[in-house]
């Protein structure tokens, strides 16, 4: 098998294809145009600046193309990337399918569908099951494909619907542990919380923020869909239950500062804040142990306020969480 970007140690030289997932146009402090880039292959992802970019380097190194890369794995501020030596377009016979290079969620689309509809069916409120049900219809392909970011946590296709999975399983916990829980609140705000992301992002291959979600936001998009849906089937969007349906989603990022109109003013509100940030958490902490030695640290992650974590010498295995 071909090596993958995490089979080279830092200092070691590399050659392989390699996807572009991201590259933007920067100037350097010479004036000149660079590329930076984020590349990937189905073990992560790295970033790399490709200095001196032509007008012709511009156009043809865009997201969604394999390149075939030499170069060399090196630590920036603690982080890795790779120094280019040379580059270039990737042919068939080398393997130039982007499909081939992204990563993927560790249960399949039929899986993934299924187990939803299984917590579906346990949504007991009317208004809120036909709600969840409509939208997950309109936006099923993009839901069961897409990333749930474009970086940080569970950057990878399928990644939305297994977040999302990942926090239904950890609702089904809390609701059998304290009977004062909506169940069927909770499961219906934990389905949609992220459900805009199928607008705020561009696709599982190169993935990037839309127009919309630069500037809207996934929390404003997925509630503007449930006000047209509910409008739709001639559902008072001003009742009680469906108030409650939007403030899960307007609240579940917790903090003003983090985007949320609204904090918490919920119980399942709450909740769900607290089941989405630490499945995220998780996702990142067990994704970056992959990358380190037993007895070292990981790199900086932005989404852990810039922080390392140590990774204990005590013979502790953490499984691919892709």
């Amino acid at each position: 098998m071909a090596k993958q970007i995490f089979d080279y140690e830092n200092g070691q030289d590399m050659k392989l294809a390699l996807l572009i997932k991201g590259a933007e146009v920067r100037i350097a402090k010479n004036g000149k145009k660079f590329i930076a880039f984020t590349f990937q292959d189905p073990s992560g992802h790295i970033t790399a600046k490709f200095w001196d970019a032509s007008e012709d380097d511009i156009a043809q190194y865009q997201p969604g193309v394999v390149v075939l890369l030499s170069g060399k794995r090196e630590l920036y501020q603690g982080k890795p990337q790779i120094k280019i030596y040379t580059m270039r377009l990737a042919t068939q016979e080398e393997g130039n399918d982007p499909e081939n290079y992204v990563e993927h969620a560790p249960e399949s689309k039929d899986d993934m569908g299924q187990e939803l509809n299984d917590f579906i069916f346990q949504i007991t409120n009317a208004n809120w099951n036909r709600v969840v049900r409509r939208l997950l219809a309109d936006h099923k392909q993009e839901f069961l494909t897409y990333p749930a970011a474009k970086s940080n946590h569970h950057a990878f296709a399928g990644g939305l619907a297994f977040h999302t999975l990942s926090i239904l399983r950890l609702a089904k916990s809390v609701a059998g542990q304290y009977p004062a829980v909506n169940k069927s609140l909770l499961y219906a705000g934990a389905i949609l919380h992220d459900l805009g992301k199928t607008m705020e992002l561009s696709s599982a291959v190169s993935t990037d923020y839309t127009m919309e979600g630069n500037m809207i936001g996934h929390i404003v998009l997925v509630d503007e869909e449930i006000v047209r849906v509910a409008n739709d089937m001639k559902i008072d969007i001003h009742q009680e239950d469906m108030i409650m349906l939007r403030h899960m989603i307007l609240a579940h990022h917790g903090l003003l500062e983090y985007g949320s109109p609204v904090r918490p003013e919920l119980l399942e509100a709450q909740i769900l804040h607290d089941l989405d940030e630490l499945d995220a958490e998780i996702n990142m902490l067990t994704t970056a142990y992959q990358h380190v030695d037993p007895g070292t640290f990981t790199e900086r992650l932005f989404g852990m306020d810039n922080r390392r974590f140590y990774r204990p010498e005590n013979g502790q295995t953490y499984p691919d969480p892709k």
